[in-house]
């Protein structure tokens, strides 16, 4: 217990900054603002935490995201209220659906200053609910009424946004409060919650394993529940033990290195059309923290089911057995699970499946990701994507969504170590750059980070190139400019008969190499495929130098394949027409 000489009186956002220091948080985002301007202030008193300002609060959600994906601890982010607090939703909801935990703190108009009835617009300036609009798309939110109430209400976001199934969590607090001196203790750190999963018991267990001696093409499908989890270690484990073939989703690239053993490929809706075809053909699919939602399973999910038994591990009950039903659900944290079920092999004997291992490899060599575009104009993205990360370099990719994402997926060789950082549920163009800001810092910028973006996506958070010189990361940003919005250009070339309004008609994009050497980055373009190695060679010229590569792509590059919606994974694009136009 504390004694009353260690009780400290000091504003309330200056025990916030100790607070912050105290749960080892190394960097804050924020873009000044009124209501803030106290908490930046005392950040910088107290010392000892970076403050990075970014050009854009959304920018500043998604780095809390990266830091909050790779630590496992809450990212976080400061808002002023109003637009400085919407401009995190979507950040905060691509928190909430990748299950990235982080705290975000937003400032509000004064108490005083704030509406009294429900029937005012506003009364503050720039008094906005961002508490209620916050809710759907948080773990909890929560508006600061008084100023004694902070220690709590703190220890208590730090805890909610890491137990059970990660995710943010935001706290609103009025200024007059921020500059409220009150009494309070020294801080503690608020550790991540153990055992709050219902865990799988022995006959759970069993069960999957004696299904597994019956079986004789098993697989298993990873999710992004295990990074989230902190289980990619575990993970790696668990498949040692089992020796059964991997098929993972977008979000779970980096829980498997590609040279591992039983490591198979990308499944969903670009998935490697070998990998969705051998989990089709798969008699038992061991499913480790997905979603299954419908650009992993496609649209056809009784055909993904089929007679097969499916044993889904989540957390979060409300996932298992809410798109594919007749599931075998094991609610259990993923890090607990793949310990338990690795003890439960000891004195595994591991049937023959060389045969199944034998088709999965046929399947490989008869569709390889570098042939899917074989009428492809100029640079192969996919063969490109091989060559980008044949370097080892890089501690993390950021990727930014649109074509250059599925081309991405398909096709980097991520290794142990290396992160791979995506939206996937809310698929938030303009992403990868503030993520790989946030990367860069956690990592201390001893290691590269590869941003791959679009040239619609990356226009999105350019602004941030600023942010990158200023506190000098070392980002490597490979720009794929193929002029327009390719995936849904490819989207009009199947059900809009190729009418391109909006994503070539009417859009543009500028010389990106112009652009970096405006911010003081050096940069190349790349043309042709003749090109690649003396490309790659100015990209790695200085490897803890921001640089920037264009790549020039055709317009009317595809990604392929593509799972022809309304049919089984299996059945892809071009060689497969799809039944319907897709709905997401």
């Amino acid at each position: 217990m504390t004694s009353m000489s260690e009780t400290m009186n000091e504003k309330v956002s200056i025990f916030i900054a100790k607070f912050l220091k105290c749960q080892g948080v190394h960097h804050v985002f924020e873009l000044s603002g009124g209501m803030i301007m106290d908490m930046i202030d005392s950040l910088y008193v107290e010392g000892g935490i970076g403050i990075v300002n970014v050009h854009h609060e959304q920018s500043a959600s998604f780095a809390a995201e990266a830091v909050g994906r790779l630590s496992g601890r809450p990212g976080v982010a400061l808002a002023t209220s109003g637009p400085g607090a919407t401009n995190l939703l979507t950040g905060i909801a691509s928190c909430f659906f990748d299950s990235s935990p982080a705290v975000f703190i937003t400032g509000q108009v004064k108490r005083n200053e704030q509406k009294l009835s429900a029937s005012q617009r506003q009364s503050g300036f720039q008094e906005t609910d961002i508490v209620a609009m916050a809710l759907p798309v948080t773990k909890w939110a929560y508006q600061v009424r008084t100023p004694e109430e902070v220690p709590a209400i703190l220890a208590k976001a730090f805890q909610v946004a890491m137990e059970g199934r990660p995710g943010p969590v935001l706290v609103d607090i009025p200024m007059d409060v921020f500059r409220a001196r009150i009494d309070f203790e020294p801080p503690a750190f608020v550790a991540a919650p153990k055992g709050n999963a219902l865990g799988a018991n022995d006959g759970q267990l069993a069960d999957f394993v004696a299904a597994l001696r019956q079986a004789r093409k098993p697989m298993v499908l990873a999710g992004g529940g295990v990074r989230a989890a902190r289980a990619n270690e575990a993970f790696r484990s668990l498949v040692k033990a089992l020796g059964v073939p991997v098929v993972y989703s977008l979000m779970a690239i980096d829980a498997l290195g590609r040279d591992e053993a039983h490591h198979v490929g990308l499944i969903g809706t670009y998935g490697n059309r070998w990998s969705n075809t051998a989990l089709a053909e798969a008699d038992l699919v061991l499913v480790v923290g997905s979603r299954l939602d419908i650009r992993q399973t496609g649209a056809d999910v009784a055909s993904f089911k089929g007679a097969r038994p499916i044993y889904q591990v989540d957390i979060d009950v409300n996932e298992i057995n809410s798109r594919v039903k007749g599931c075998h659900p094991v609610v259990m944290d993923v890090l607990e699970f793949c310990e338990a079920l690795t003890g439960k092999l000891a004195g595994f004997e591991r049937p023959d499946w060389s045969e199944w291992e034998q088709r999965i490899a046929h399947l490989r060599a008869e569709w390889p990701d570098i042939q899917e575009l074989p009428d492809c104009k100029g640079l192969n993205p996919n063969h490109l994507m091989h060559a980008l990360s044949r370097d080892r370099r890089a501690g993390a990719y950021a990727i930014d969504v649109g074509n250059h994402q599925m081309w991405a997926a398909q096709s980097l060789e991520i290794h142990a170590g290396q992160a791979f950082l995506t939206s996937g549920g809310m698929g938030a163009m303009g992403f990868a750059l503030p993520a790989a800001i946030g990367a860069a810092l956690h990592l201390d910028k001893k290691v590269p980070v590869m941003v791959i973006a679009g040239d619609g996506g990356f226009q999105l958070s350019l602004h941030e190139l600023q942010t990158v010189v200023r506190n000098k990361l070392p980002l490597k940003i490979v720009v794929f400019n193929n002029g327009c919005h390719g995936m849904t250009r490819q989207f009009q070339d199947t059900y809009f008969e190729k009418r391109y309004q909006g994503t070539v008609w009417g859009y543009d994009a500028p010389d990106f190499e112009k652009v970096a050497r405006g911010f003081g980055i050096d940069t190349a373009t790349l043309r042709v495929p003749e090109g690649i190695p003396d490309a790659l060679t100015a990209l790695w010229s200085s490897p803890l130098e921001p640089f920037l590569l264009q790549v020039m792509v055709d317009t009317h590059t595809n990604v392929y394949p593509k799972i022809a919606f309304g049919k089984p994974i299996s059945e892809m694009e071009p060689q497969a027409s799809p039944i319907e136009m897709e709905g997401t």
